[in-house]
């Protein structure tokens, strides 16, 4: 028998995201999945290193790599309209959820609690932490390719950086590895490949 787990999660390569805006570089799922995982796992390497804690970095890469795999049979849903009022929020969580769902019934029965586990989790309280990181890195992705497009000279995304920020700052309050990710690593995007090669 065999299953097609592996082969629709490739098919993030495919979705298109932030597509209501004129893009001067279009970004995929694939990109952005990995973005989020790397920036996750260093979330949370911070804070084992600098504020004690007890985190899986390992395992909020991988939620990182599948967070928005969903988006596979769903689509990219624009933020504005996503959160537009508290139902259709609802809504649409209960669609994302049906979603994974039926992508996790593509895997073998032996399998398959082991990738719920990334899915869906558990209610530990640093599972649950973790979990609000790797939204934190989420946001992180969107703003650097928010910074991305404006360094390329389009100002369509001026607006979403600016909300995307302001949701970061906000985060910063309750998590302080994503200060620390913001002050020490965020700046250097959108310098040049010799200024970044070249610099300390």
């Amino acid at each position: 028998m065999t299953y097609n787990f592996f082969a629709t999660i490739s098919r993030m390569r495919y979705i298109e995201r932030w597509a209501l805006m004129r893009n001067s570089r279009v970004e995929n799922l694939s990109e952005h999945s990995l973005d989020v995982a790397m920036i996750a796992h260093s979330l949370c390497v911070i804070g084992n290193v600098r504020y004690k804690k007890n985190l899986n970095a390992e395992k909020a890469a991988l939620i990182g790599l599948y967070h928005d795999a969903s988006e596979i049979i769903t689509g990219d849903m624009p933020t504005p309209v996503k959160y537009f009022d508290e139902d259709l929020k609802k809504a649409y969580k209960q669609v994302e959820a049906v979603a994974e769902y039926h992508l996790l019934e593509k895997l073998p029965a032996d399998l398959k609690p082991v990738y719920e586990e990334i899915f869906f989790g558990n209610d530990g309280e640093d599972e649950k932490y973790m979990r609000k990181l790797v939204k934190a890195a989420d946001k992180i992705s969107a703003l650097i390719k928010c910074m991305d497009e404006e360094n390329a000279g389009n100002n369509e995304f001026s607006k979403a950086k600016e909300s995307t920020l302001k949701s970061i700052e906000a985060m910063t309050k309750e998590l302080p590895e994503v200060k620390d990710f913001m002050e020490e690593f965020v700046p250097p995007y959108g310098k040049t490949l010799d200024e970044l090669i070249n610099d300390n």
